[in-house]
């Protein structure tokens, strides 16, 4: 096979950080390749160079030979270079042969020719074996039919490469089965597919090579004839771990469970969710992109609704239908998005720590400041937050001392369970040694903290037991005396058998 895609040396950083450092990656004319790693690993931000979304800030990108330099996607669909995400591009109230050919429709005059416009899509359809009505709206469609309009409408572009982002994360077993058909058809006519995914059986199912990345490098390709499970693993984990690891739980023997998640369900990204929370515990949450693990928090944390299950706090079953509730029944969220759910950047350090417990500085209507300030310096002051004074506004802090003052909010209110979403997320190395020391001496105390996080390293530094998801669902829960990364990973990739 030719080759058809090369991407040479290419270098990519943000604000200073290195999200690519010297990447390679070659396609073949009607080749199936597939791309792993880790959370983080680069393969989005590759793909989004590939297609005109970021520029490169040094390497070669080379079509049939040729050097190409893509300004926007536009440009590079219209070279072929096609991206079929994994979150949904459609237009809900267009119909589908509307979806397909919006922006470049047949034309007679003025006016758009329908007809014509369905005609071609029939015959697009026909092409790659889809049935499905053109006329049809697309927001009455499933999401595996809206996926095979994403497919068609990337292939109406004489695509000769398609990008494919996690494409079966929503689809059922009957319609992998069709996407992989139309797949080998399109390998069959010598288009190039890229294969992103974090679906080990599928892997070996679909593609003929396999590259893996990792930490924004580019750690080797190999056949996939010629590999196996564990060795995509190990090149995938791969890293020496280059800080400690917690090698025994630091949870007294006997400690009560405070919180108890039985059977919880919804939609399709929590499934029968079970597990729970010692008093003194940090119970790491671990999981690859799309696992469910922020949405099993928001469900126990009363921003959304499950569909079925059972918490208990305390022995005692409790039903929280709002996030006042959860605060009510003292369980804090640090959400991973500090920003929008955090803090409110342009209001100082003192109305940040005392906005959950505003009614307790209320008299006849009036807020006492003065008290307020009080307990804003001494909770700030336990979680170490570096300011000038209290009066500070929050935008001014750095994102560490951000995330300190969600911290000392919620001691104030008194939570007795935090919930910590990525809590390192965007912060320098020196705030992440503060954050993992404020955390345990937090349990230390006696509170009970659940903590999502994507990096291996953050999770056996800091974690008790590990739970690990993998669509929606509890895979694995590994105490921390038998935690490696092989393992963890193995559990993270460890879809239902269906």
């Amino acid at each position: 096979m030719a080759e058809l895609l090369e991407m040479r040396h290419i270098n990519k950083a943000f604000s200073g950080v290195q999200a690519l450092g010297d990447v390679q990656f070659h396609l073949k004319r009607g080749e199936v390749h597939a791309f792993m790693g880790e959370n983080g690993a680069g393969k989005s931000t590759l793909m989004k160079i590939l297609t005109g979304v970021y520029q490169r800030d040094s390497g070669e990108v080379l079509i049939d030979g040729k050097p190409v330099i893509y300004q926007n996607t536009a440009e590079a669909m219209a070279d072929g270079v096609v991206i079929v995400h994994q979150e949904l591009n459609m237009m809900d109230d267009l119909k589908v042969y509307e979806n397909i050919f919006i922006g470049r429709e047949n034309m007679t005059g003025f006016l758009i020719n329908d007809r014509e416009n369905i005609k071609s899509t029939k015959k697009l359809f026909d092409e790659i074996g889809v049935s499905i009505d053109p006329n049809a709206k697309v927001g009455d469609l499933t999401v595996g039919q809206q996926q095979m309009v994403e497919i068609a409408k990337a292939v109406s572009h004489d695509a000769k490469i398609v990008v494919f982002d996690e494409p079966t994360s929503a689809l059922t077993q009957a319609e992998i089965k069709e996407l992989f058909t139309i797949i080998n058809d399109l390998r069959s006519k010598d288009i190039g597919i890229i294969y992103i995914t974090h679906r080990m059986d599928e892997v070996f199912q679909i593609s003929d090579r396999i590259t893996v990345l990792r930490d924004g490098t580019f750690v080797g390709t190999t056949n996939t004839a010629d590999t196996n499970k564990d060795d995509l693993i190990s090149m995938m984990v791969g890293r020496e771990l280059t800080e400690e690891v917690k090698t025994k739980s630091q949870v007294p023997e006997g400690a009560e469970v405070v919180l108890e998640v039985e059977h919880l369900s919804a939609g399709r990204m929590v499934k029968d969710v079970s597990f729970n929370l010692h008093k003194g515990e940090i119970l790491g949450v671990s999981g690859l992109m799309g696992a469910g693990r922020t949405e099993m928090a928001r469900l126990i944390y009363g921003a959304e609704q499950p569909e079925t299950g059972t918490i208990r706090l305390n022995g005692k079953e409790v039903q929280i239908k709002s996030t006042s509730d959860a605060v009510a029944m003292g369980i804090g969220y640090l959400s991973e998005d500090r920003r929008r759910y955090g803090v409110l950047a342009e209001k100082n350090i003192t109305e940040n720590t005392v906005l959950p417990s505003l009614t307790k500085y209320i008299s006849a209507g009036l807020i006492n400041d003065a008290k307020a300030k009080r307990d804003a310096v001494e909770y700030n002051k336990t979680v170490s937050t570096k300011m000038t004074s209290v009066d500070q506004k929050v935008r001014t802090l750095s994102g560490g001392n951000q995330q300190k003052v969600v911290v000392a909010k919620w001691l104030l209110r008194d939570s007795d369970i935090l919930i910590f979403d990525e809590p390192t997320r965007g912060i320098d190395v020196g705030a992440k040694a503060e954050i993992y020391e404020l955390m345990q001496n937090l349990a230390d105390q006696g509170k009970s903290i659940i903590m999502i996080s994507s990096e291996m390293q953050e999770i056996l530094r800091m974690s008790d037991r590990v739970v690990v998801m993998c669509e929606g669902r509890v895979t694995g829960i590994v105490p921390i005396e038998e935690a490696t990364q092989e393992k963890i990973l193995g559990y993270a990739m460890m879809r239902e058998e269906v």
